[in-house]
């Protein structure tokens, strides 16, 4: 993966006037809940089965064909899918799993559930994911697997992440709780590795409250998660009957229900929030000092979380953490996404991380800004939190006129 940019003229700061201001706060997210969803979830809580019904399996059955696998398992949380993923690859005491420092917690922690060790390589500045130049570099006797994470919905390069686990004799588990519809080369993200994993927090593009999948082609992997979410149970066990250790990672069926409506509104969805995200390009593409998303092309489907800006090299930490204030006051929600896992306080402690140690992650973490993204945002508010970005960039004084430019196209 290589960069290259879209160049835009060079703007002077005083365009600004042309966005409209702020009228109402926009928050940072917002879930698209519909009738329909509301009246699956209400035809369940007029039932007598809250779990473990019939939806559960239908839910799954939607889930593996939305991700291009024979099986999924709904789980309580993408957390608790991507533990289920470490456990069912063998992956334990002592072992390594190569991933990246750019990610949510939960990708790393679930390898200190099972007593591993999340081996961090740093990523690829265009694309914020896991850079495959450095994965070989990171095997050593203790590796397991890599752990590539598909960040704010851009797919991993899973062909050379697979090669070089094929070579190495590693188990991949993809990180795809960002990605639900993401492809590449018209293959699905979570369909590459032994197992996957999805979230669908309220943020997410599809939601069920709370609530995770892993989605595999292995019957082994899939027969397993079903037993360790709920308690040990063996398929057909008697209630009380427990084969193995496990936990309770259950998906209740009013979950469920809100979910079947949500995955059968996938494509909708997702076009939905690509419409969106034409919408930012092209109104950011007129404010200086702004790097826009990756962007996809070729033989690449992106499924967009978020949207996330990046200010230029220019702009400190500290600049990037006084636009985040001026965009609150002006009632735009925002964050920076993400903090580095490796400057995590628990990974400080625990692992001696420092600043310094992955530079273009820091680098990257230092001056992204997340801003309003939902299915319903409207071209209006767009153009507001555009005006509020401006208005705030030029409030530092630092501003020069510079390009505005993609940080992740393919070739």
């Amino acid at each position: 993966m290589s960069s290259l940019p879209f160049i835009h003229e060079n703007r002077t700061p005083h365009f600004v006037d042309a966005f409209p201001k702020v009228t109402e706060p926009i928050p940072l997210s917002s879930p698209d809940v519909s009738d329909e969803d509301r009246q699956r979830v209400m035809e369940v809580l007029s039932g007598r089965t809250l779990s473990l019904g019939p939806l559960l399996p239908a839910f799954e059955e939607a889930m593996a064909d939305a991700a291009g696998t024979r099986f999924a398992v709904a789980v309580n949380s993408g957390t608790s899918a991507l533990h289920l993923c470490v456990k069912a690859a063998g992956i334990g005491d002592g072992h390594e799993v190569i991933t990246s420092p750019f990610s949510f917690v939960a990708s790393a922690n679930c390898m200190l559930y099972e007593r591993a060790i999340p081996r961090f390589v740093d990523i690829d500045i265009n694309t914020y994911n896991i850079d495959p130049a450095n994965i070989p570099g990171a095997i050593n006797a203790n590796t397991r697997g890599i752990l590539p994470v598909h960040v704010f919905g851009f797919p991993a390069d899973m062909p050379v992440i697979n090669r070089i686990a094929e070579d190495h004799g590693l188990t991949v588990i993809e990180d795809s709780c960002e990605a639900i519809g993401a492809t590449i080369n018209g293959r699905k993200a979570g369909s590459f590795g032994q197992s996957g994993a999805f979230a669908f927090y309220p943020n997410k593009q599809i939601t069920t409250g709370e609530g995770g999948a892993i989605v595999t082609n292995d019957e082994r992997v899939a027969r397993l998660a079903r037993s360790w979410r709920n308690q040990g149970r063996g398929d057909g066990s008697a209630w009380l009957q427990h084969e193995r250790l496990g936990y309770n990672y259950r998906l209740s069926d009013v979950n469920c229900a809100l979910g079947l409506g949500q995955v059968a509104r996938l494509q909708q969805i997702l076009s939905l929030r690509r419409a969106v995200a034409e919408n930012y390009n092209a109104a950011l593409s007129r404010i200086p000092g702004v790097i826009l998303p990756p962007q996809p092309s070729g033989d690449m489907e992106m499924s967009w979380f978020v949207y996330v800006i990046r200010l230029a090299d220019d702009f400190t930490r500290e600049d990037r953490d006084r636009v985040l204030e001026l965009l609150r006051q002006e009632g735009v929600a925002c964050n920076n996404y993400f903090a580095p896992i490796h400057l995590q306080q628990f990974y400080q402690e625990q692992y001696k991380y420092r600043r310094g140690d992955f530079p273009i992650t820091e680098h990257v973490a230092d001056r992204t800004i997340a801003l309003p993204f939902f299915n319903h945002l409207t071209e209006a508010q767009v153009a507001q939190v555009a005006g509020a970005l401006s208005r705030s960039l030029n409030s530092l004084d630092r501003l020069v006129a510079m390009p505005v430019h993609s940080a992740g196209h393919r070739q």
